[in-house]
């Protein structure tokens, strides 16, 4: 997932704002969230995104990659619909997430699905946009 972030100029912060994939388990599905991966029939990672839980039945879309070879092809939005369904399915009713202004076609995917900025009280340090949506 790091090598999407280097394609954009952005650092992995494994200390801070990733330090949540050295045990998946606990920082997502211990806490009521998942993370899903979407991997080629060898096992390689193409894409994932994880939804941490916060407060008030609402849900921190995280980690939504998507590999260079695989963009283009509908996997994005396929994406983003099944954590918006796992969401929904988890007792969520909001979803936000956090951006960074360089990821102009994942802007346009939130964007599309009706996400809108709002105002958040911290941003992780590679990012400077926060998204929510309220789910129907």
């Amino acid at each position: 997932m790091f090598t999407v972030l280097d394609e954009y100029g952005l650092r992995p912060d494994p200390d801070g704002t990733d330090a949540d994939l050295d045990d998946i388990e606990r920082s997502y599905f211990a806490r009521g969230g998942t993370f899903r991966i979407l991997q080629e029939e060898d096992g390689s990672l193409v894409g994932a995104y994880g939804l941490y839980p916060l407060q008030n039945h609402t849900c921190e879309l995280r980690k939504m990659y998507l590999r260079r070879t695989h963009r283009g092809r509908g996997l994005g939005r396929r994406l983003l619909e099944d954590a918006l369904a796992s969401a929904r399915e988890l007792g969520f009713t909001t979803v936000t997430l956090e951006t960074a202004s360089v990821l102009k076609e994942a802007i346009a995917l939130y964007k599309r699905y009706g996400f809108v900025p709002c105002p958040s009280d911290h941003l992780a340090t590679r990012c400077d946009q926060a998204y929510i949506l309220v789910l129907q």
